[in-house]
């Protein structure tokens, strides 16, 4: 059966001290599994939809842990090479006072070496929305070409295009990245991106601007942290819903979260006020851990928060702790 959904990106092996103390500092290290688009995935299969991931991972042994706990989350990973000749892509965390900083090891990486081919199969027929991220923009140059051919000519024919921002600064800076992000993003039919990312790239000081800059995309979605999200179609009013309240242990994979939930309402033919819920509600479990995925709320609970009148919802928000 093909999948209804393909993500596209590379992902990596984690190393994180154990301690939650400094990397300068650890005795041990503890070893995970992390990527933006897989996390995608991840999220998406455990909401109840056929997920695929396409990538690269290197014929060593991190490779082969990526390619395992990705399917152990429920995501087809058939149409992922490996590359006898590539390593897989390797990342450190690095916690401390100011906040969690990532220093990178993935130049000339297997995923590097992605490109419009890895697309082209008969496997990925009839998905109903293909994602991709920005991230993979700043790989190389043919990971950027795979982009480009996957806006422009319709890789997965019939399949919507989502396309997340998620630009990271340590792989390239904002005067580089800004153009090249905000080109691929208005070729795109579902956008997502976080005002502060719009602020540094674009200058872009509030959901409307961003719409402005972005004028191609059927839907525009602006994620404000622990204010809220809004989604603004390309006719039709802006949609608002503010954020769960969550006491927040790090943040790192909430923004991965929030587009699976709203994809997924989006596969669904939710609303756009009950996709913006669903983002969130998929988003605060992760908020709420110090790993990067976390499983979203069980049905009943997701079909009941979506039912929910706007007063209850917004009393719900105001009535939580914060974050």
């Amino acid at each position: 059966m093909s999948p209804e959904v393909v993500c596209v990106g590379e992902t990596m092996v984690m190393l994180a001290p154990d301690d939650g103390g400094s990397l300068e500092h650890a005795a041990r290290l503890t070893v995970g599994v992390g990527g933006a688009e897989s996390n995608v995935a991840a999220g998406l299969a455990r909401l109840g939809h056929r997920a695929a991931w396409v990538s690269r991972v290197g014929d060593d042994p991190f490779g082969r842990r990526v390619v395992a706990e990705v399917a152990a989350a429920g995501v087809d990973v058939s149409l992922v090479t490996v590359d006898p000749d590539a390593p897989t892509g390797l990342y450190l965390k690095d916690p401390g006072p100011g906040g969690t900083r990532v220093h990178y090891h993935r130049a000339g990486s297997a995923a590097s070496r992605l490109g419009a081919a890895d697309l082209a199969r008969t496997g990925l027929a009839g998905a109903r929305l293909l994602h991709l991220s920005g991230i993979t923009a700043a790989l190389s140059g043919a990971c950027r070409d795979l982009l480009v051919s996957a806006l422009d000519g319709r890789a997965l024919p019939g399949a919507r295009v989502s396309f997340d921002v998620n630009h990271r600064p340590a792989l390239w800076p904002a005067d580089r990245a800004g153009p090249v992000l905000r080109d691929l993003a208005d070729r795109a039919d579902v956008v997502l991106v976080g005002l502060d990312e719009a602020a540094v790239l674009w200058s872009a000081d509030d959901p409307a601007a961003v719409r402005a800059l972005l004028p191609g995309p059927e839907l525009v979605v602006v994620k404000d942290g622990s204010v809220g999200a809004t989604a603004l179609p390309r006719t039709g009013p802006a949609v608002f819903v503010p954020a769960l309240p969550v006491d927040v242990v790090e943040p790192v994979g909430a923004g991965d979260a929030f587009a699976a939930g709203f994809l997924s309402g989006l596969l669904r033919g939710l609303d756009l006020r009950a996709c913006l819920r669903l983002g969130h509600l998929t988003a605060a479990p992760v908020l709420a851990v110090p790993g990067d995925t976390a499983p979203p709320p069980d049905s009943e609970t997701i079909a009941r928060a979506l039912a929910l009148p706007e007063t209850m919802w917004t009393a719900q928000v105001r009535g939580g702790s914060g974050r």
